[in-house]
C-alpha cells in the first residue's frame, strides 16, 4: 500500500505525539490571531466559539492526511477543499489564495519548531521533507503559488509575516477566547508556549518578551516524559474535558 507519508518519515515522529502537536497549535493559535484573514474563521463563529475543539477537528484532518494511505489522504484534502467551498459560496467571496499559503506556512514552521524545541534539531533534509508533505497537500488542494522546495519557501515566508500579519479586533477577541476556554492559569502556560516558538515577527506584534518562563522547564519535561511521567503534567495543565482527545493524540494509527 502506498502512504501519503513515507512510514518511516520525521513527520510521522512530529504528528504522533501530543506534547508536539500541542505546541503547533499553541504557535499556529497565535500567528491565526494575527493573520489579516482571520475574519474567515470568524464568519462561520467556529473558532471563537470552541477554539480547543476547532484545534481537534484540525488536527483530526492532519492526521487523516500524514498516517493514512494515498488514497485516503487525498480523501481528506479534497474534503477541506470542499468544506472552505461551501464557507466561500455562504459568504459569496473567495477565501485570498495567500490565506491559503499562510495557513500551509504555519504547520511548517510550528511543526520544525515544535520537534526542534521538544526533540532535536532536524537536518536539512527532514526540513525539506516536512516542507514536501504539506506542499504535496497545498498543491491538492490547488493552492497556486507555493515554492517547490524548502529553501525556496524561507524568504517566500518571511515575507507573508511582514506582509500579511496585523494586530486587530480580532487578534484582542480570540486571546480573550483563549483565556475564557483555559482558565488564567493555563492561558498564561499557552502564553509561554506560544513564546518557544513563534517567529520574531508574530513575538514583536503580540509584545511578548524574548524570555518564557517555560524554557527551564523544558528540559525537566523531556526528563519527565522519560519516566513516563508526562501524563501527570499534561492532566494539570490540560482541560479535564479534552483529556481523551489528547491522550488519543499518542496513538499511531496503522
Amino acid at each position: 500500500m502506498q502512504y501519503f507519508v513515507d512510514k518511516e518519515s520525521v513527520v510521522r515522529k512530529i504528528w504522533g505525539k501530543s506534547d508536539t502537536i500541542l505546541f503547533i497549535f499553541a504557535g499556529a493559535s497565535a500567528e491565526f490571531a494575527l493573520n489579516k484573514a482571520v475574519d474567515w474563521l470568524y464568519f462561520t463563529g467556529k473558532l471563537p466559539a470552541d477554539p480547543l475543539g476547532r484545534l481537534f477537528s484540525t488536527v483530526r484532518y492532519a492526521r487523516m492526511i500524514v498516517f493514512s494511505s494515498m488514497e485516503d489522504a487525498n480523501k481528506a484534502i479534497d474534503t477541506m477543499a470542499k468544506i472552505h467551498s461551501a464557507v466561500e459560496q455562504s459568504r459569496g467571496a473567495t477565501i485570498p489564495d495567500w490565506a491559503y499559503r499562510d495557513v500551509l506556512f504555519m504547520l511548517i514552521h510550528y511543526s520544525i519548531a515544535a520537534y526542534e524545541l521538544l526533540e532535536k534539531k532536524l537536518t536539512d533534509a527532514e526540513k525539506e521533507e516536512v516542507y514536501n508533505v504539506f506542499y504535496r497537500v497545498g498543491t491538492r488542494m490547488g493552492v497556486k503559488e507555493l515554492p517547490p522546495t524548502y529553501a525556496a519557501w524561507l524568504p517566500v515566508r518571511e515575507a507573508h509575516l511582514q506582509e500579511n500579519l496585523q494586530r486587530s479586533e480580532y487578534t484582542y477577541d480570540l486571546f480573550k477566547q483563549y483565556k475564557k476556554h483555559l482558565g488564567a492559569m493555563r492561558f498564561k502556560v499557552l502564553i509561554e508556549g506560544q513564546k518557544l516558538v513563534v517567529p520574531q515577527r508574530v513575538r514583536e506584534l503580540l509584545d511578548f518578551s524574548d524570555f518564557s518562563l517555560l524554557t527551564p522547564v523544558v528540559p525537566l519535561y523531556k526528563v519527565s516524559r522519560l519516566m513516563k511521567m508526562d501524563w501527570l503534567l499534561k492532566n494539570i495543565l490540560l482541560p479535564a474535558d479534552y483529556k481523551d482527545q489528547i491522550d488519543q493524540l499518542d496513538v499511531h494509527p496503522d
